[in-house]
């Protein structure tokens, strides 16, 4: 071949990788949402009103839209009523226990509703720019063909009118609450459909997250004078409605008020409301006003909810340096639905919990502000990206705000690593590349997207140090903040901030279920031999007392990682010699270490950042 051939063609494949890497030409759809909703309390029923402005940014023109009708899936016969009938494991929030608890015989709550419990979002019309379409309901999404193609750059106008029936509590949104909140109204409005580089995202509702584009929220919800409310968005009128200043002027019509919102650049609307409820708040140091809405059953609840409404802004200060600031004016924390869900500048949460239990969920919740609403991470498809990294935010907050423990240990995950050992050891675990729907089990999902994600973020401080992990933190922020990006684009900034490469550790932790297991071998006065007795190769991190009393930490790279990570401070390390050893290659079992001294104790990875699932050989200690 042409030497200037090859040197061009070199060249050219360079180019093109670092702009694929970077994702050149990048876009994303915008919404621009306008609803009028008008409630009957006492039927549980809304009729709607939409406006939506769609603007097409994907340089093709759109023959056909779709929107999620999300309460539909509360139906006999629809696929989450499928799902929770034939899976091993059924969400028992879900689920009614026909038999014992030894012998238990689950049935899908959705399966015994009656017309008037079930959920429902009916398409009354809709128009595009003022012409009729044609539209058909398909299980929990809707399909929409346009009178005539929305073209590259153009925005177009949707008026959509639509009747609603608010389904029991079963999942997320619904009416009267196992902690009695009337209405939790997560999912009710028809959302438009998410489109991307990868194409429409038309999952069925079947029970796991969500994706849909950025946009912005003016909503106006006329319902019964004596309900308060909590939602996303900036109430517009605090001093027309009940709750929110000391004496309103309330201006009831037909026995109903208008409650105004507005939010910018959100994903997501929420709202929830009962006549019970009472709001507090308080602003953080940084200006964040934080609010929660909730129901003062007893003083011990009351107590708790205050206390946690001062963790909670304390929380976003702490955030806010540590993985971006938080770019929206507020945050309303809600007692409703099941247990906690996020939205966009709110989230719902059960609320007769003890302390710890409160402020871990307030705490868990809000972290998605970021890992889910300020990056548009496709929850059905990365879901471990989305709930693993939140977690790992929630930790290292928990830890912080609420134990006040003050130096955090060089892995602050160990719980999750314990549930993440005991999944791969199990039997049931699969790739958490799956589709969130997909898996088999529902403890395999919770403890791959929860546990494993979360295990990936911490191990991934083990592999690049965890300075250029905090590094990659603030520029993922920077670079993606408001956008959609993949567990691609966070591992390309990782990539640059550290220098390694990390090809190798997301194809083999994500798309597989190969686990990690290295040993001492054998150990004599001159020499070390570690042993990979797994498939998953890894950097090592090697620490050996010599019998004269020194410390000495062996580092040996991976050579795929064509770098190597820098000294960490972690106190584990202080005043410890480091030593970088020759590569390790993955092709290679085992790997001598040449001793100068006598070696008294050998511990492979003393920060415990090494996801080993089996560490008893680990350890190696002289008699």
């Amino acid at each position: 071949m042409n030497l200037k051939y090859l040197y061009t063609l070199i060249v050219g494949l360079f180019v093109f990788q670092t702009a694929t890497a970077q994702r050149k030409g990048y876009w994303q759809q915008t919404v621009d949402y306008k609803m009028n909703i008008d409630v009957n309390e006492k039927t549980y029923q809304y009729d709607g009103n939409m406006q939506l402005k769609y603007s097409n940014n994907s340089g093709q023109s759109l023959k056909k839209v779709y929107f999620h009708l999300y309460f539909n899936a509360f139906q006999p016969g629809s696929m989450m009523d499928n799902r929770l009938a034939n899976i091993a494991d059924p969400d028992k929030r879900m689920t009614t226990n026909l038999g014992t608890k030894d012998k238990p015989k689950y049935q899908s709550r959705i399966a015994t509703l009656t017309a008037k419990q079930i959920g429902y979002q009916k398409i009354k019309s809709l128009t595009m720019n003022g012409n009729n379409t044609n539209f058909k309901v398909d299980g929990t999404i809707l399909e929409v063909t346009l009178p005539n193609e929305i073209e590259d750059g153009e925005t177009a106008t949707f008026e959509m009118n639509w009747e609603a029936q608010v389904p029991e509590q079963i999942r997320r949104s619904g009416r009267n609450s196992k902690e009695g909140v009337a209405l939790s109204m997560a999912q009710w409005y028809p959302k438009m459909a998410h489109f991307d580089e990868f194409g429409w995202h038309l999952d069925e509702y079947i029970g796991r997250e969500f994706i849909a584009p950025f946009g912005d929220f003016d909503i106006t919800i006329n319902i019964n004078k004596n309900y308060i409310l909590g939602a996303s968005g900036v109430l517009q009128n605090p001093t027309e409605v009940k709750g929110y200043v000391g004496k309103p002027r309330i201006k009831a019509k037909d026995n109903k008020v208008q409650w105004h919102y507005v939010a910018k650049n959100i994903h997501d609307f929420v709202w929830a409301a009962d006549p019970k409820f009472v709001v507090d708040s308080a602003k953080s140091n940084q200006g964040v006003h934080v609010y929660t809405v909730y129901i003062p059953e007893s003083d011990s609840v009351k107590t708790n909810w205050k206390t946690a409404l001062g963790l909670a802004t304390e929380f976003f200060d702490f955030n806010s340096k540590t993985f971006g600031a938080y770019p929206w004016p507020n945050y309303t924390i809600i007692q409703g639905g099941d247990g906690g869900m996020e939205y966009g500048t709110a989230t719902l949460v059960t609320g007769g919990r003890n302390l710890k239990s409160l402020v871990g969920v307030i705490f868990h919740e809000a972290a998605h502000s970021w890992y889910q609403h300020l990056f548009g991470i496709n929850e059905t498809v990365d879901e471990w990206f989305d709930e693993g990294f939140t977690s790992y935010v929630e930790e290292l907050a928990m830890q912080n705000l609420f134990e006040k423990r003050g130096a955090i240990e060089a892995n602050p995950s160990i719980e999750a690593y314990r549930a993440y050992y005991k999944l791969a050891l199990s039997g049931k675990e699969e790739p958490a590349s799956l589709l969130a729907d997909y898996y088999n089990t529902n403890y395999a999902y919770s403890n791959e997207a929860y546990n494993k994600g979360q295990v990936l973020a911490v191990q991934l401080g083990y592999i690049i140090g965890k300075d250029n992990l905090d590094k990659t933190f603030l520029e993922f922020y920077k670079q993606w903040k408001f956008k959609h990006p993949t567990p691609n684009d966070f591992k390309r900034i990782a990539e640059n901030i550290s220098g390694i490469n990390l090809k190798w550790y997301f194809n083999l932790f994500i798309n597989t279920t190969r686990k990690i297991d290295y040993a001492i071998k054998t150990v004599t006065d001159k020499e070390i031999i570690l042993q990979n007795k797994s498939d998953f190769a890894m950097p090592i991190d090697l620490l050996v007392t010599y019998e004269d009393g020194t410390k000495e930490l062996f580092y040996i790279p991976l050579r795929e990682m064509r770098g190597e990570k820098p000294s960490e401070n972690f106190k584990i390390y202080e005043g410890i010699k480091r030593t970088t050893l020759e590569d390790w290659n993955w092709t290679q079992p085992s790997y001598e270490i040449n001793l100068t001294k006598k070696p008294a104790k050998v511990i492979i990875d003393p920060s415990l950042r090494l996801a080993d699932i089996e560490s008893n050989d680990n350890i190696w200690e002289k008699k």
